[in-house]
Protein backbone atom coordinates (compact mmCIF):
# COMPACT_ATOMS: atom_id res chain seq x y z
CA UNK A 1 0.00 0.00 0.00
CA UNK A 2 1.38 3.15 -0.73
CA UNK A 3 2.65 5.67 1.26
CA UNK A 4 0.69 8.94 2.23
CA UNK A 5 2.97 11.40 4.22
CA UNK A 6 0.95 14.47 3.70
CA UNK A 7 -2.38 13.57 4.69
CA UNK A 8 -3.17 14.80 8.18
CA UNK A 9 -2.50 13.03 10.80
CA UNK A 10 -4.69 10.46 13.09
CA UNK A 11 -5.36 11.16 16.55
CA UNK A 12 -4.85 7.82 18.61
CA UNK A 13 -7.23 7.89 22.28
CA UNK A 14 -6.30 4.57 23.72
CA UNK A 15 -3.81 4.19 26.11
CA UNK A 16 -0.38 3.81 24.43
CA UNK A 17 2.60 4.96 23.76
CA UNK A 18 4.31 6.21 20.70
CA UNK A 19 5.34 2.48 20.04
CA UNK A 20 1.81 1.50 20.95
CA UNK A 21 0.15 -1.28 18.69
CA UNK A 22 -2.27 1.26 17.35
CA UNK A 23 -0.10 3.88 16.46
CA UNK A 24 2.11 1.27 14.60
CA UNK A 25 -0.46 -0.13 12.68
CA UNK A 26 -1.16 3.67 11.51
CA UNK A 27 2.25 4.65 10.82
CA UNK A 28 3.03 0.75 8.71
CA UNK A 29 0.58 2.36 6.68
CA UNK A 30 2.30 5.87 6.14
CA UNK A 31 -0.02 7.97 8.23
CA UNK A 32 1.47 10.34 10.87
CA UNK A 33 -0.02 10.26 14.12
CA UNK A 34 -1.07 12.14 17.76
CA UNK A 35 -0.64 10.72 20.90
CA UNK A 36 -3.81 12.14 23.44
CA UNK A 37 -4.59 9.10 25.43
CA UNK A 38 -7.92 9.95 26.92
CA UNK A 39 -8.03 6.75 28.68
CA UNK A 40 -5.50 5.53 31.46
CA UNK A 41 -5.38 1.67 32.18
CA UNK A 42 -4.56 1.41 35.70
CA UNK A 43 -4.65 -2.31 37.70
CA UNK A 44 -7.72 -2.73 39.73
CA UNK A 45 -7.61 -4.40 43.72
CA UNK A 46 -5.72 -7.53 43.11
CA UNK A 47 -8.23 -9.90 46.07
CA UNK A 48 -11.37 -10.52 44.06
CA UNK A 49 -9.73 -11.62 40.68
CA UNK A 50 -7.38 -13.48 42.89
CA UNK A 51 -9.99 -15.21 45.12
CA UNK A 52 -12.31 -16.29 41.72
CA UNK A 53 -9.38 -17.84 40.30
CA UNK A 54 -8.40 -19.61 43.48
CA UNK A 55 -12.11 -21.18 42.88
CA UNK A 56 -11.44 -21.61 38.95
CA UNK A 57 -12.54 -25.40 39.35
CA UNK A 58 -16.17 -24.36 40.18
CA UNK A 59 -16.57 -22.29 36.92
CA UNK A 60 -17.69 -23.74 33.89
CA UNK A 61 -16.65 -20.75 31.61
CA UNK A 62 -14.58 -17.65 31.15
CA UNK A 63 -14.99 -15.06 29.45
CA UNK A 64 -12.92 -12.54 28.07
CA UNK A 65 -13.85 -9.31 26.71
CA UNK A 66 -10.30 -7.34 26.26
CA UNK A 67 -6.89 -8.11 26.30
CA UNK A 68 -6.11 -5.97 29.23
CA UNK A 69 -8.74 -8.57 30.70
CA UNK A 70 -6.57 -11.48 28.98
CA UNK A 71 -3.43 -10.10 30.62
CA UNK A 72 -4.49 -9.75 34.16
CA UNK A 73 -5.51 -12.90 34.27
CA UNK A 74 -2.92 -14.60 32.35
CA UNK A 75 -0.24 -12.87 35.51
CA UNK A 76 -1.91 -14.78 38.38
CA UNK A 77 -3.06 -17.87 35.78
CA UNK A 78 0.11 -18.70 33.53
CA UNK A 79 -2.06 -22.28 32.48
CA UNK A 80 -5.27 -22.80 31.46
CA UNK A 81 -7.12 -24.22 33.75
CA UNK A 82 -8.39 -27.56 33.16
CA UNK A 83 -11.89 -28.38 32.47
CA UNK A 84 -13.04 -24.60 31.95
CA UNK A 85 -14.27 -23.43 28.83
CA UNK A 86 -13.04 -20.00 27.24
CA UNK A 87 -14.77 -17.09 25.53
CA UNK A 88 -13.23 -14.46 23.85
CA UNK A 89 -14.48 -11.24 22.44
CA UNK A 90 -12.49 -10.49 19.40
CA UNK A 91 -9.70 -12.63 17.23
CA UNK A 92 -6.81 -10.08 19.53
CA UNK A 93 -8.16 -11.74 22.59
CA UNK A 94 -8.00 -14.90 21.13
CA UNK A 95 -5.00 -14.04 19.67
CA UNK A 96 -2.79 -13.85 22.86
CA UNK A 97 -4.65 -16.83 24.72
CA UNK A 98 -3.48 -19.09 22.17
CA UNK A 99 0.00 -17.84 22.24
CA UNK A 100 0.53 -18.59 25.47
CA UNK A 101 -0.94 -21.65 25.17
CA UNK A 102 -4.73 -21.46 26.32
CA UNK A 103 -7.45 -23.27 24.49
CA UNK A 104 -10.09 -21.16 22.86
CA UNK A 105 -13.62 -22.42 22.98
CA UNK A 106 -16.04 -19.90 21.62
CA UNK A 107 -15.39 -16.53 19.24
CA UNK A 108 -17.91 -14.58 17.48
CA UNK A 109 -17.77 -13.88 14.36
CA UNK A 110 -17.99 -10.08 15.34
CA UNK A 111 -16.42 -8.49 18.09
CA UNK A 112 -19.17 -7.16 19.93
CA UNK A 113 -21.15 -7.91 23.16
CA UNK A 114 -24.45 -9.14 21.15
CA UNK A 115 -22.63 -11.41 18.81
CA UNK A 116 -20.76 -12.81 21.84
CA UNK A 117 -23.92 -13.82 23.63
CA UNK A 118 -25.84 -14.36 20.19
CA UNK A 119 -22.81 -17.59 19.74
CA UNK A 120 -23.47 -18.65 23.27
CA UNK A 121 -27.07 -19.01 22.97
CA UNK A 122 -27.00 -20.67 19.39
CA UNK A 123 -25.11 -23.51 21.25
CA UNK A 124 -27.00 -23.49 24.74
CA UNK A 125 -28.22 -26.42 26.31
CA UNK A 126 -30.71 -27.14 28.94
CA UNK A 127 -27.72 -28.87 30.58
CA UNK A 128 -26.10 -25.36 30.60
CA UNK A 129 -28.87 -24.28 32.92
CA UNK A 130 -27.11 -22.65 36.14
CA UNK A 131 -23.37 -23.19 34.71
CA UNK A 132 -20.74 -20.71 36.64
CA UNK A 133 -19.32 -17.85 34.03
CA UNK A 134 -16.24 -15.72 35.35
CA UNK A 135 -15.87 -12.96 33.77
CA UNK A 136 -12.70 -10.56 34.28
CA UNK A 137 -13.77 -7.53 33.36
CA UNK A 138 -13.22 -3.44 33.05
CA UNK A 139 -14.18 -1.14 36.27
CA UNK A 140 -16.11 0.35 33.36
CA UNK A 141 -17.45 -2.56 31.86
CA UNK A 142 -21.49 -2.13 30.31
CA UNK A 143 -23.46 -4.59 31.83
CA UNK A 144 -24.76 -6.27 28.61
CA UNK A 145 -22.41 -9.11 28.85
CA UNK A 146 -23.17 -10.14 32.05
CA UNK A 147 -26.91 -9.51 31.42
CA UNK A 148 -27.33 -11.36 28.65
CA UNK A 149 -25.34 -14.88 29.98
CA UNK A 150 -27.54 -14.30 33.08
CA UNK A 151 -30.75 -14.73 30.97
CA UNK A 152 -29.55 -17.39 29.67
CA UNK A 153 -29.10 -19.21 32.78
CA UNK A 154 -25.84 -18.55 33.67
CA UNK A 155 -24.21 -17.70 37.23
CA UNK A 156 -22.16 -14.88 36.28
CA UNK A 157 -19.54 -13.76 38.41
CA UNK A 158 -18.11 -10.40 37.24
CA UNK A 159 -14.90 -9.70 38.34
CA UNK A 160 -13.13 -5.98 38.11
CA UNK A 161 -9.90 -7.22 36.41
CA UNK A 162 -8.40 -4.03 35.57
CA UNK A 163 -9.36 -0.02 35.83
CA UNK A 164 -9.93 2.53 32.97
CA UNK A 165 -9.54 5.70 34.12
CA UNK A 166 -9.54 8.87 32.30
CA UNK A 167 -5.43 10.18 31.88
CA UNK A 168 -4.04 13.71 31.69
CA UNK A 169 -3.90 14.98 28.58
CA UNK A 170 -1.58 18.25 27.17
CA UNK A 171 -5.28 20.21 26.52
CA UNK A 172 -3.76 23.30 25.35
CA UNK A 173 -1.74 21.06 22.43
CA UNK A 174 -4.72 19.29 21.53
CA UNK A 175 -6.76 22.81 21.37
CA UNK A 176 -4.02 24.03 19.47
CA UNK A 177 -4.25 21.55 16.46
CA UNK A 178 -8.41 21.58 16.73
CA UNK A 179 -8.07 25.53 16.30
CA UNK A 180 -5.78 25.36 13.12
CA UNK A 181 -7.72 22.21 11.85
CA UNK A 182 -4.52 19.94 11.86
CA UNK A 183 -6.91 16.50 12.52
CA UNK A 184 -7.67 14.43 10.10
CA UNK A 185 -9.48 11.57 11.90
CA UNK A 186 -10.02 10.64 15.68
CA UNK A 187 -9.68 7.24 16.29
CA UNK A 188 -11.84 5.30 19.17
CA UNK A 189 -11.20 2.25 20.49
CA UNK A 190 -13.40 2.31 23.55
CA UNK A 191 -16.95 4.19 24.72
CA UNK A 192 -14.35 5.36 27.56
CA UNK A 193 -12.05 6.95 25.35
CA UNK A 194 -14.81 9.05 23.48
CA UNK A 195 -16.37 10.18 27.05
CA UNK A 196 -12.60 11.14 28.40
CA UNK A 197 -11.84 13.26 25.43
CA UNK A 198 -15.19 14.88 25.46
CA UNK A 199 -14.99 15.69 29.33
CA UNK A 200 -11.18 16.44 29.03
CA UNK A 201 -11.81 19.00 25.72
CA UNK A 202 -14.82 20.51 26.78
CA UNK A 203 -18.20 20.18 24.64
CA UNK A 204 -17.01 23.33 22.54
CA UNK A 205 -13.65 21.66 21.50
CA UNK A 206 -15.35 18.66 21.31
CA UNK A 207 -17.85 19.53 18.95
CA UNK A 208 -15.44 21.76 16.73
CA UNK A 209 -12.05 18.18 16.38
CA UNK A 210 -15.38 16.24 15.00
CA UNK A 211 -16.61 18.89 12.75
CA UNK A 212 -13.54 18.91 10.85
CA UNK A 213 -12.17 15.33 11.74
CA UNK A 214 -13.37 12.21 10.90
CA UNK A 215 -14.30 9.64 13.45
CA UNK A 216 -13.67 6.19 13.15
CA UNK A 217 -14.47 3.41 15.70
CA UNK A 218 -13.23 0.24 16.30
CA UNK A 219 -17.11 -1.43 16.97
CA UNK A 220 -20.50 -0.65 17.32
CA UNK A 221 -20.30 0.34 20.86
CA UNK A 222 -17.97 2.70 20.37
CA UNK A 223 -19.90 4.30 17.45
CA UNK A 224 -23.11 4.50 19.58
CA UNK A 225 -21.71 6.64 22.34
CA UNK A 226 -20.43 9.15 19.61
CA UNK A 227 -24.11 8.80 18.00
CA UNK A 228 -25.34 9.82 21.48
CA UNK A 229 -22.80 12.98 21.22
CA UNK A 230 -24.27 14.06 18.00
CA UNK A 231 -21.96 12.35 15.92
CA UNK A 232 -21.22 9.77 13.26
CA UNK A 233 -18.23 7.08 12.97
CA UNK A 234 -17.51 5.21 10.55
CA UNK A 235 -17.04 1.59 12.02
CA UNK A 236 -13.74 -0.15 11.64
CA UNK A 237 -14.08 -3.03 8.83
CA UNK A 238 -13.15 -5.69 11.88
CA UNK A 239 -13.01 -4.94 15.37
CA UNK A 240 -9.19 -4.88 15.73
CA UNK A 241 -6.70 -2.67 15.81
CA UNK A 242 -5.30 -3.23 12.41
CA UNK A 243 -8.74 -2.87 11.34
CA UNK A 244 -9.30 0.16 12.77
CA UNK A 245 -5.89 1.54 11.30
CA UNK A 246 -7.18 0.08 7.90
CA UNK A 247 -10.39 1.77 7.68
CA UNK A 248 -9.19 4.97 8.78
CA UNK A 249 -6.74 5.24 5.78
CA UNK A 250 -9.86 4.24 3.64
CA UNK A 251 -11.75 7.69 4.98
CA UNK A 252 -8.92 9.99 4.79
CA UNK A 253 -7.79 8.57 1.32
CA UNK A 254 -11.66 9.05 0.45
CA UNK A 255 -11.72 12.65 2.23
CA UNK A 256 -8.60 13.68 0.11
CA UNK A 257 -10.70 12.71 -3.28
Amino acid sequence: MSRVPELKPVVVTRAETSDGPLTRELKSLGLPTLLWPAVSVTPADPGPLTAALAAMRSFGWIVFASRNAVAAVLERLPAAPAGVRIAALGTASAQVLRQRGWPVDLVPHEANAAALIATFAAQWQPSDAGVRVLYPASSRALPTIAAGLTQLGAQVTQVEAYRTEGSALDVDDCRAWIARGGVGAVTFASPSAVTELARALGVEDFERLLSGAAAVAIGRTTARELSARGHTAVVAESATLEGLARTTLRVLQQKRA
